[in-house]
């Protein structure tokens, strides 16, 4: 047997050897929130890590900070946290290289934690055929959240919509009671996601998987379905208001909030927003899936763990991963942060009526699939995001230019 095989075993049969109770030791942790909902949900973490013994260190570089220190350069600068929020497979790639990647595989099986993770989470956090991630919060990157004051107002009902023409066909009524129907950001990032939000509400397994992966299929590129996605990406582009170009997408939600516009089909962290507000589910806003859905975009947020250290902080670390995907605690974390738990045994009764939307729908596995940032090569989301960004910012691009915009950065960069 190689040595590498034998190796690779060998931490395997460790890993799932270790008891869940380990000696108190001292974790550094690498993160970039900083929201308060984000900062709440992660002390629903730290409180119940911190209540078995252990010592929580906090290495937090704010996302909106504009610093620039990547874990592989904590590392190579001698500095490694012990445990690292990350979603990228190519970061785990890079430690598996160094001999500090950390599989997860053989420690949750022997919890029977795994089967508890929706398909989408469990795609999400396996690298290469071996769990590699904590998965901590799942978010769908577009949901419908409207204002009820402005639907009733309007004399429209959002929940009662079977397709993206039935909610298009209610706009004018909208605008004739004085509101924005629909309320768009317009950078390049938000114009990224509706994108890849529409091509899985709109056709499922027939686009999505074939654009959005390491080797998208070329064909798929001059499709009905791509060239479905970008005529309703037009429609809304021109759905939009006056104010939309550069719009960010919490001032896009705030809009929602204050009752100028009845809707905004963005990420569900919108929820944070609302939360913030004073809002609640069910009672001031409401939030279904995209009207007549056939697939979900699923942003799963997650932590990873640094290997090759001692057995002592081996066995801390894994302690660390089972508070993370603890039932209770992954319903708390979610329920600040405004995501939905990543496991599907969880007491929905204690979860809003978003979250709940989004677990019965995690429930069916042909509708979850993985967002594009954690399978696809990151040159050809680059690519689609300009190229679709363009289409969104002239009129007079047409769905030919915007295709043949694709083919060529597929051939550059698949060749």
């Amino acid at each position: 047997m190689p040595a590498r095989t034998l190796t690779r075993l060998s931490a395997a049969l460790l890993v799932s050897a270790i008891p869940l109770t380990a000696a108190a030791e001292e974790l550094v942790i690498y993160h970039g929130w900083s929201s308060p909902a984000e900062v709440g949900a992660l002390n629903v973490i730290k409180d119940a890590f911190e209540a078995k013994g252990h010592t929580w260190i906090d290495l937090a570089l704010p996302h909106d900070t504009g610093a620039d220190v990547g874990l592989i350069n904590l590392i190579t600068g001698g500095n490694p946290p012990n445990i690292f929020v990350e979603a990228n497979p190519g970061v785990y790639r890079d430690l598996n290289q160094m001999g500090m990647g950390q599989p997860l595989t053989e420690f949750f099986a022997g919890r029977d934690i795994t089967d508890h993770f929706p398909a989408a989470v469990r795609q999400a956090i396996t690298v290469d055929g071996e769990i590699m991630k904590i998965p901590t919060a799942v978010h769908i990157d577009g949901m419908v959240y409207y204002n009820k004051d402005v639907a009733e107002q309007a004399g429209v009902n959002p929940s009662s919509w079977t397709s993206l023409d039935d909610m298009f066909g209610d706009f004018d009524t909208i605008r004739e009671a004085g509101f924005i129907p629909l309320a768009v950001g317009g950078q390049k990032w938000q114009v990224g996601y509706l994108t890849h939000t529409l091509a899985a509400a709109l056709y499922g397994d027939a686009l999505f998987p074939k654009i959005y992966t390491d080797q998208p299929d070329r064909d798929a590129i001059d499709s009905d379905e791509m060239r479905g996605v970008l005529a309703w990406l037009r429609r809304w582009q021109q759905a939009s208001d006056d104010g939309m170009p550069n719009r960010d997408w919490n001032v896009t939600t705030n809009m929602v909030i204050t009752g100028e516009a009845l809707m905004q089909i963005h990420g569900d962290w919108m929820k944070g927003e609302w939360r913030s507000a004073g809002k609640e589910p069910g009672v001031d806003f409401g939030c279904i899936n995209i009207p007549g859905t056939n697939g979900l975009s699923t942003t799963v947020d997650a932590f990873g763990i640094i290997g090759g250290v001692d057995d002592n902080i081996l066995q801390a670390e894994l302690e660390f991963a089972a508070t993370v995907v603890d039932p209770e605690v992954s319903a708390g974390f979610a329920a600040i942060k405004g995501s939905s738990p990543v496991r599907l045994d969880v007491d929905v009764s204690e979860l809003d009526m978003c979250s709940q939307a989004v677990m019965e729908t995690l429930k069916q596995p042909e509708l979850g699939f993985v967002t594009p940032h954690n399978l696809a090569d990151a040159d050809w989301i680059d690519a689609i995001w300009n190229v679709m960004f363009n289409y969104w910012s002239d009129e007079d691009m047409t769905a030919d230019q915007a295709i043949g915009d694709l083919q060529n950065e597929y051939d550059a960069i698949f060749g």
